[in-house]
């Protein structure tokens, strides 16, 4: 195990930041739409999830269990910063975009290990919100453009933004409750 979060403190985090997110897109439907539409070419937002990866990435790889790998630990930490300085210089379409993709896929794994083992079946909602995270995050890092489009389409039309507002803050109400009465 890499993370040591129990299931209940995961499912309450992961609910806050969904009710979070959506009580702020429901709140101020106009500056939140306004923000997102140009945070898929936010050069300055880019810097600073990529650095957020390279911290967790770093503190993973120093700190985690790597069997017969353990010998690449040092070329591993070389590279992180490295590959960070790099594709700061060189990736300049949708940076942001791209990190996010990066942060979903770690965030996702603490997600799936605080369930794992576990039977209840209402572990189900938090697992099912981790795949989703790991499917949006390898499509945002492999094709970025397709975020830039999923916000576009959301943000057009009002009854879709409330909707994925409200969607929002439901689950992550309901992962609260969860993490409450259940875990």
């Amino acid at each position: 195990m890499i993370y040591y979060f129990s299931l209940q403190a995961v499912a309450l985090f992961a609910g806050a930041v969904l009710c979070l997110l959506g009580i702020a897109g429901l709140t101020a439907p106009n500056l939140v739409r306004t923000n997102l539409a140009r945070f898929p070419r936010s050069r300055l937002a880019g810097v600073i999830i990529l650095a957020i990866d390279l911290i967790w990435s770093f503190w993973l790889v120093s700190t985690m269990e790597m069997g017969e790998f353990s010998a690449f630990r040092r070329p591993f930490l070389i590279a992180l910063p490295i590959g960070f300085l790099l594709t700061i210089r060189f990736v300049e379409e949708f940076l942001a975009v791209r990190a996010l993709g990066i942060l979903t896929l770690l965030a996702a794994e603490p997600l799936l290990e605080a369930a794992f083992f576990r039977y209840e079946a209402s572990r189900l909602a938090l697992t099912v919100f981790a795949y989703t995270l790991i499917v949006l995050g390898l499509t945002w890092v492999t094709l970025p453009y397709k975020l830039r489009d999923q916000i576009n389409w959301f943000i057009k039309s009002t009854p879709r933004w409330r909707g994925l507002n409200v969607f929002s803050f439901v689950y992550g109400a309901a992962l609260v409750a969860l993490a409450f009465f259940s875990y």
